[in-house]
Formats: C-alpha cells, sequence, structure tokens
C-alpha cells in the first residue's frame, strides 16, 4: 500500500490506518505499515553540494610477460646459484682422477705470488664430502635468496668477493702464525652470502619494511660455518671472518638499492 501526501513539508497519510506521520520515516509508529522506500534527504539552508568526484584513470601497466600472473611477482629460477654448486661438484669428480693435478693449480698452498686466481679459485676444492655438503648448502640456500632479489650477476660478484677475501683472510693468517696451508673451501664464501643477506634484511627492518624472516635457523647457521674449524681443520677460521666482513659491507650496499 501506498501513503498519500497531503501536505509534502507537513506530514503523509498512512493508508493503512489513516495516521498522519511525519514525512522522513519509512514505516508507520501506529502500525508499522511502510509508507515509503527511503526516507528523503535533508537540505541544510545553505550547504553547498558536494561537487562529483573527479573520475580518474587507473594506472596503466605492462602487458603480463609469459609466465606471469596478474597480482602475483614472476618466480625467478636461481640457476646462477645452481652454476656455482654444480662447478664445486664438478671440481670435487676431477679430483678423483689421479692424472688431472686440479688440487695443486687450484688450492692456495702458500703466497700465491702472481697467480692471483688461486684467491678464486681455492673455494671450489674442499677436502672431504662432509665440509662441501655444509658449505654448499649454505651457499644454496643464501645464494638463492640473494639472486632472486638482486639477480644473478650480484649473486656471483658477492660470491667471488666474498670467495676472494676470505682466502685472503687465510693466507694473512698463515703468514702471521695463526693459520696453515693449503687453503681450500667455500666456508668463507658461504658465510659472506649468508651476512649479506643479513645486512640487506636488517636494514630493510630499519626502513620499516618487515619480510618477517625467522632469523634463529640463519644465526644457528652461521655458528655453525664459522666454528667448522672446530670439526675439521682445513676450515679457516681467518677465511670465515674474511667472507663475513666482506658480506656484510656487499649486504649493506646492497640495502641502497630500493
Amino acid at each position: 500500500m501506498l501513503a498519500t501526501v497531503s501536505e509534502p513539508d507537513l506530514f503523509v497519510v498512512c493508508k493503512n490506518c489513516s495516521s498522519e506521520v511525519s514525512p522522513y520515516v519509512t514505516e508507520c509508529p501506529y502500525c508499522g505499515q511502510r509508507v515509503r522506500k527511503r526516507a528523503p534527504r535533508l537540505d541544510r539552508e545553505g550547504e553547498r553540494p558536494e561537487p562529483p568526484a573527479r573520475e580518474t584513470k587507473a594506472p596503466r601497466l605492462p602487458r603480463l610477460r609469459r609466465g606471469e600472473i596478474a597480482g602475483i611477482a614472476p618466480e625467478t629460477r636461481p640457476y646462477a646459484t645452481g652454476v656455482l654448486i654444480l662447478l664445486s661438484a664438478l671440481v670435487s669428480l676431477l679430483l678423483e682422477i689421479p692424472s688431472v693435478p686440479l688440487a695443486e693449480d687450484a688450492v692456495l698452498l702458500g703466497p700465491p705470488g702472481d697467480e692471483w686466481w688461486r684467491y678464486l679459485t681455492s673455494p671450489f676444492v674442499h677436502p672431504n664430502l662432509g665440509y662441501q655438503f655444509i658449505a654448499l648448502f649454505g651457499v644454496a640456500i643464501f645464494g638463492m635468496h640473494l639472486e632472486r632479489r638482486f639477480g644473478p650477476l650480484t649473486l656471483v660478484l658477492t660470491f667471488l668477493a666474498c670467495a676472494a677475501a676470505g682466502s685472503a683472510a687465510a693466507v694473512g693468517a698463515a703468514a702471521a702464525g695463526l693459520g696453515s696451508y693449503p687453503v681450500m673451501g667455500a666456508n668463507g664464501a658461504a658465510l659472506g652470502l649468508l651476512c649479506a643477506w643479513l645486512a640487506e634484511d636488517r636494514r630493510a627492518l630499519e626502513r620499516g619494511d618487515d619480510r618477517g624472516n625467522d632469523l634463529l635457523g640463519v644465526y644457528v647457521f652461521a655458528a655453525v660455518l664459522a666454528l667448522m674449524f672446530l670439526a675439521d681443520p682445513s676450515a679457516s677460521p681467518a677465511a670465515a671472518a674474511g667472507g663475513a666482513l666482506a658480506g656484510t659491507i656487499v649486504g649493506l650496499l646492497l640495502s641502497l638499492r630500493r
């Protein structure tokens, strides 16, 4: 039933009970009959109507590349990290061939002199599988994180910088009587990648970018890499310290990239 409007400014009449009710209600207060669909809008004296909202065009995004999903960052595969691990595994296989004097040509048996490249090759040689597994496990985890965030070139350069710094620190320790030769293994490079990732992550947290990472496992693994020399004398603590220092510096530099 519809209400009859007698005087729009004063009242309306409910057709169910013939009561006069306010024009600003939707139901009759006497019988509950619905008299109108919605209450009229009150126009205040002197009030200016709000200007209509300006239509803003949605930002135009580039077309999705192959394999991308709208709203989801594309998944990148850590190819460079895999190549570093495969190189170390290949070196281990070549060491099993007696006719290939790879170890003597790659590791640091003393001060390298003009053979500076030994600083970069010695981390790919490991004396045993236990040492190699732990070191490459660290390279795989934190190398993958760095590569996915900053790309393969950054990962490779960070690995080489930490490896060279660790080898140089081990040679310096041996020259000071605090270490011994040969210098080999990737504990310094692995710890350097860990410190690079950790330094960049902590700087991001200071900027308000909390990524929710659980750092307990990170600190435990860092302690394992740093104290590996207690279980394997061929792992140099100086190499671990040199790689960690280089990785921390690289991580702080990477934190400047937004």
